[in-house]
């Protein structure tokens, strides 16, 4: 069966689409965050997909609303035993009381999370999440000068934030840069992708075929990295 790719956006959801030797055009709603996926017969155009979305819209935004619901995990409660991801790889946490500094620290395999005695749930996540933070400051800075070049851009300012339903923000008014704390805890080559996603926006505001083509000539894999990045909830899983 022969197929074609395209990727179109509908009232600001990313849409990729799939046409295929078939009879029906077909919608669906894909886990975790609500990627959403047509599979259209090869002689509909854009335009006639695109409508058959917006007919579709109200499905498609409900759908997305249980899942992105659906995908965040109960608040993890900051105690030994739990387990956190560092760079796409799983950590078991290590609470270590005791006074002086609190800290995070990773030792081997595990994740070491230094505070006095008595220390807050609330506080353990702060202390988590400014570690978290951390690791991506080391890190963009080499990624976006690696970039600049490539795309001829340049980033004049960029920050992390948490997002509840984006990996990253582009404005392309200010030049600014948004970047979601989460992909600390995801392979690196997913950071890279995000970094080189929103640099692209500088270019292109929308995600229209003139972005995709973009993104396939300057990351061609962008795809496969995309669903890697999308596989799994925001939030920290349970350690099984």
């Amino acid at each position: 069966m022969s197929t074609a790719n395209a990727y179109i956006t509908v009232r600001g959801i990313g849409i990729d689409v799939i046409y295929k030797n078939i009879k029906n055009l077909h919608i669906g709603v894909y886990p975790p965050l609500g990627r959403v996926r047509v599979a259209a017969p090869h002689q509909l155009g854009d335009d006639q997909v695109r409508l058959a979305v917006i007919q579709r819209l109200p499905w498609i935004k409900e759908q997305r609303e249980q899942l992105q619901s659906a995908a965040r995990q109960s608040t993890r409660e900051m105690v030994t035993g739990e387990s956190h991801y560092v760079w796409g790889v799983r950590r078991r946490m290590k609470v270590v009381e005791r006074p002086g500094r609190a800290h995070v620290e990773l030792d081997g395999e595990r994740l070491l999370l230094y505070v006095p005695a008595g220390t807050t749930a609330d506080r353990r996540r702060e202390l988590l999440d400014r570690w978290y933070r951390e690791q991506l400051r080391h890190v963009i800075p080499d990624l976006i000068a690696k970039w600049e070049p490539v795309l001829e851009v340049s980033v004049p300012r960029w920050s992390i934030k948490r997002m509840k339903t984006k990996w990253g923000s582009c404005n392309r008014e200010t030049g600014h840069v948004w970047f979601n704390v989460e992909l600390a805890k995801k392979p690196p080559a997913c950071l890279e992708y995000i970094v080189v996603h929103e640099m692209a926006h500088y270019l292109e505001r929308h995600h229209d075929d003139r972005f995709t083509k973009l993104m396939d000539r300057f990351t061609p894999n962008w795809r496969s990295t995309r669903d890697q990045l999308n596989n799994a909830p925001l939030a920290e899983e349970q350690w099984l």
